[in-house]
């Protein structure tokens, strides 16, 4: 199965909130735009430290990870932040990975954003029947 790499955009929502009500420029929002791995193994998702404090978001919590090779490890968890993907948006939390290390999309931004991972095509693209917007189940 092929990788698929997407570029995202990731912003503070707080800096958002803060100029949209009038205080500082749209230029002191603290943003990135990086590469990014969907992982449909993964549940959140993983963002490498470096991006976390460029971004300004705090840790707000810890949980333990397990990863591929069933090691386990206790990872802080940092937000909010909102994450641009395939003209969607979402804010959410995001597990703070080593410096570095690879940016990853797990199952929730996927969920939330109706998004589908095609490893065979290595395309994420919105599901079809709700190409505008997310369609999302409460039942």
């Amino acid at each position: 199965m092929g990788e698929i790499a997407v570029d995202i955009e990731l912003e503070n929502p707080g800096d958002r909130d803060h100029f949209e009500r009038g205080h500082g420029r749209e230029s002191d929002i603290r943003r990135t735009s990086i590469e990014a791995i969907v992982d449909t193994g993964a549940v959140m998702l993983v963002l490498p430290q470096n991006v976390v404090e460029r971004l300004g978001v705090r840790t707000r919590r810890t949980a333990i990870v397990t990863y591929a090779d069933e090691r386990k490890e206790e990872r802080p968890v940092a937000g909010p932040l909102t994450i641009h993907l395939c003209n969607r948006f979402m804010s959410t939390d995001c597990v703070v990975g080593p410096p570095l290390s690879e940016p990853l999309i797990g199952q929730i931004v996927l969920e939330a954003l109706d998004l589908i991972a095609d490893c065979t095509k290595r395309t994420l693209t919105p599901r079809p029947e709700s190409p505008d917007y997310p369609l999302l189940n409460l039942k």
